[in-house]
């Protein structure tokens, strides 16, 4: 077994998951608002707002890479990290998003450092078509210390309630087709904080890794993808049965939430080149269960349609100037419930 794990580097994937159905069971006990589509727990919430639309709404961070941008001095990428996280999960449901609110907590306001970050979410608002409708930034002494700071993202979006893509048409044999992933995007850096600290490789991370033309720095730092106008395309085609964000959880971990009940999912993960950043992440003594457990290894984004119907998805996504690839299928599974 590796010696190194996510566990390990202070974060538990179970314990999250768990905490997710505890919410649920407290939300179980109250008055269901009968405009609310689903529940809690999905890439999205939905609400109906009348006239068969929906808002589709999310929230989320980008975790502890807030520590390796101190480390590294590259901070405008956090900006687009922030928004992709956010819009990235919206677009899953099929919602074009619309607005973006921001929230920034400190020790002590840096000017500099986060105009530089903000700039980067401007920049990631108007490539996803959405923007930058407001945010509260907190000066908190005491919480953080005065270089401490943490990001916060809120994304609202809107979809047809007749076209909200939720798996349910989902079938056994249907194709999984991947988007490739600029890198480690923003989950798992706990881990590779680790991995690539004095508690495993304790690389130089302005180094630039053999046979690499980046610093180690630069390739951990790249910024999230954005894949909101590729997956609207693709959207468009009236093809797409079902989408997943591939954050924390893996790969698996996040398809699998718009799977059916009684149906599973095979990934081939020989089929597509791993970004080198995760060969480098490995080699300080992560076990591969562990590896795909935890990271995108270099799939970011994935659609699941017939394979009727995959022509025209991969023609969509080839016009977007993507270069999807074939990655698994949906199988039967009796036993999942």
């Amino acid at each position: 077994m590796g010696r190194l794990s996510y566990e390990k580097s202070g974060v538990s994937i179970a314990g999250g998951d768990a905490w997710v159905e505890t919410i649920k069971g407290l939300l179980a006990n109250r008055p269901h608002d009968k405009n609310s589509v689903g529940g809690v727990g999905g890439f999205a919430g939905l609400y109906r707002i009348g006239g068969g639309q929906c808002l589709a709404a999310c929230c989320d961070g980008v975790g502890t890479k807030l520590e390796l941008a101190k480390a590294t001095g590259i901070y405008r990428g956090l900006g687009q990290d922030l928004v992709a996280m956010n819009v990235n999960d919206l677009i899953t449901v099929g919602a074009r998003p619309l607005f973006f609110l921001d929230y920034a907590a400190c020790g002590k306001l840096n000017e500099t450092l986060l105009k530089e970050i903000v700039s980067g979410v401007i920049d990631a608002c108007e490539e996803s078509l959405c923007t930058l409708l407001g945010g509260e930034t907190a000066e908190m002494p005491g919480v953080y210390d005065t270089s401490g700071f943490d990001l916060a993202g809120f994304s609202v979006g809107i979809v047809d309630e007749d076209k909200i893509i939720d798996g349910s048409t989902i079938e056994a044999g249907d194709i999984i087709v991947g988007l490739p992933s600029s890198g480690v995007h923003s989950n798992g850096y706990s881990l590779v904080r680790s991995a690539l600290g004095k508690d495993g490789l304790n690389i130089d991370l302005a180094s630039i890794p053999e046979g690499w033309k980046e610093t180690a720095a630069e390739a951990v730092m790249r910024p999230t993808k954005l894949y909101v106008k590729t997956a609207l395309a693709a959207v468009r085609t009236g093809v797409v049965r079902g989408m997943a964000h591939i954050t924390g959880g893996g790969m698996y971990g996040n398809i699998i939430r718009v799977i059916p009940k009684g149906l599973d999912i095979t990934i081939d993960f020989a089929s597509w080149k791993r970004p080198a950043i995760f060969d480098l992440i490995a080699s300080a003594g992560i076990d591969e269960e562990e590896m795909r457990r935890v990271f995108n290894l270099g799939i970011g984004y994935v659609f699941i349609v017939s394979p009727h119907d995959l022509p025209v998805l991969e023609n969509a996504l080839k016009e977007a100037g993507e270069k999807p690839v074939l990655i698994g299928e949906v199988t039967k599974c009796a036993g999942r419930v």
